[in-house]
This record gives C-alpha cells, structure tokens and sequence, in this order.
C-alpha cells in the first residue's frame, strides 16, 4: 500500500513533444519504491477528469529524494498534468503494486522494451546492476527515429544497448524481439545463455515475448499495462486471466501486478 502526499515538482523536462520528464521530491516514496511499480497521480483541474492516472516510476535517486516518472501526453488528463510548472504540487497515491520485478543478482538477463514501455524498465536496469548482475543486454524497440527516448541513459547502465526502428530511421531496423531471439539462439548452451527475460510495452509485444520464454524454457517477467481507475484492486477494472486454471480465475494488474511470471497469466 502507497502513501499519499502532495509533493513538489522540483523538474521538468521536455523529451520529446509530447512526452516529459517530472521530478517530485519525497523521501517516503523514494525509501518504498521498487521497479516495476507506479503511482496514482491526480489531474483534477476543476471538477474533472475525476479519475487518477496510473504512471509508471522511471527512476529512484535516493541521494537527492528525487522520484521521477515520464508520462506521454494522450487526453485530457495528461495535457493537465503537462501543464504543472517546476515549484507546484503534485497529489501522488504511491509507490503502488506488489508484484514488482525479480531484482537480484543475475549472470544474463534480457531487458526488452517498446515504445512508451521503456520508462519502467531504466530503474529495474540500474539497480540489477548495482545487485552485481554480470551481463545486462537491453532491447529496444520504437517506431522511428522521432520517437526514440532514453538511449543515453540506458547506454550507461547496460553490458550490450539495442535500438531498433520499425522503418529502419535509426539503428536496427525491424523489432526488438527479433534481435533478441537472435542472442538466445547463439548464446544456447554457452556461459552468456540468458538466465530471465524482463519485459515492458505494446501487448503484441508482450505476447510474443511470452510466447518465446515458454518455447524457449527462459523465466521472464511482464509488466502489464491497463486502465486503473482505482489502484488499489477495489474497482476490479483491471482484471488479468491466471493460466493453467480450469474455473476462470484472476488476478488484479493494480494490486497482484503490474509485474507477473509469463507462465502466470494469459494475455
């Protein structure tokens, strides 16, 4: 369970038109956070939009209390939250979820983002790093070259950085999974073999990549992204299917997630 507090926008910045960079200060959230977890934050200008949005932790700076979160201007909501300027408050509900990422030590893992999914996966990088995680290789993947964030700072926190563009503007050309399938075919069997898939973006992507920890017998972690009205589990709009169940049974991304095993959940 997350906290609540308004806290003060300390910086902001433009990545690309349409997506910022914020930096809140707060101590307490910092000490809680955990990859792979999100915040509640308010956009009420008025007397709408009523509901929280649900947006991922970017990064954790526990030296300065700095929590950041990049968020992509998509409605009205957004374009609210867009127009906070450096010195206001933010109400934040959070860190929230339980299902966070496996982070521990590791020889070989596999980080695989898509677009807008990337933000979550930097601190999950960052700190299997700092756990001694030998081999980090990271993949990701973007329409094109306009749309291509984060490459710098991922470059400083992965063993081996893939960028790849749908049309081929920029790097790789083609998807992300693919060059990963490349890497596990040619790495089977040696000591750079991949010990866990990490995975955060589109469901297409995400599907895919399920499917290839399954066939491949590689432990791998989800992150899913849904609409959360509540994210706390109590509106149930975020249900996920359990695989493996005879009776339908399910889990709440909100609150069991947003992380889960691939072999967990069917999406």
């Amino acid at each position: 369970m997350g906290i609540h507090r308004c806290v003060k926008l300390v910086n902001k910045e433009k990545l690309k038109d349409d997506i910022f960079k914020y930096s809140v200060e707060s101590e307490e959230m910092c000490k809680l956070a955990k990859p792979g977890q999100f915040l509640e934050i308010k956009v009420l200008k008025g007397s709408e939009p009523l509901l929280r949005r649900p947006i991922s932790i970017y990064n954790v700076d526990n030296d300065k209390n700095l929590l950041e979160f990049i968020f992509q201007v998509k409605g009205k909501g957004t374009i609210i939250l867009s127009e906070v300027e450096v010195g206001q408050e933010i109400d934040i509900v959070g860190p929230l979820g339980n299902g966070g990422f496996d982070v521990k030590k590791y020889n070989n893992v596999a980080i695989i983002g898509g677009g807008i999914g990337v933000f979550p996966l930097y601190e999950l990088t960052k700190r299997l790093g700092k756990n001694g995680t030998k081999n980090i290789n990271t993949y990701l993947g973007f329409r094109n070259k306009d749309f291509v964030t984060l490459e710098n700072e991922f470059s400083k926190v992965s063993s081996n950085l893939v960028i790849t563009t749908d049309d081929g503007s920029y790097k790789e050309k083609g998807f992300a999974i693919n060059k990963l399938k490349e890497d596990i075919e040619n790495t089977l069997g040696t000591e750079n073999q991949i010990d866990i898939i990490f995975a955060c973006g589109p469901l297409p992507m995400l599907k895919a990549v399920q499917q290839l920890s399954i066939e491949k017998n590689i432990p791998c972690q989800l992150s899913l992204e849904e609409k959360m009205a509540c994210g706390l589990g109590v509106c149930l709009g975020c249900a996920v299917k359990l695989a493996g169940t005879e009776e339908l049974q399910y889990k709440h991304v909100c609150k069991d997630g947003p992380v889960f095993w691939a072999n967990e959940v069917e999406i």
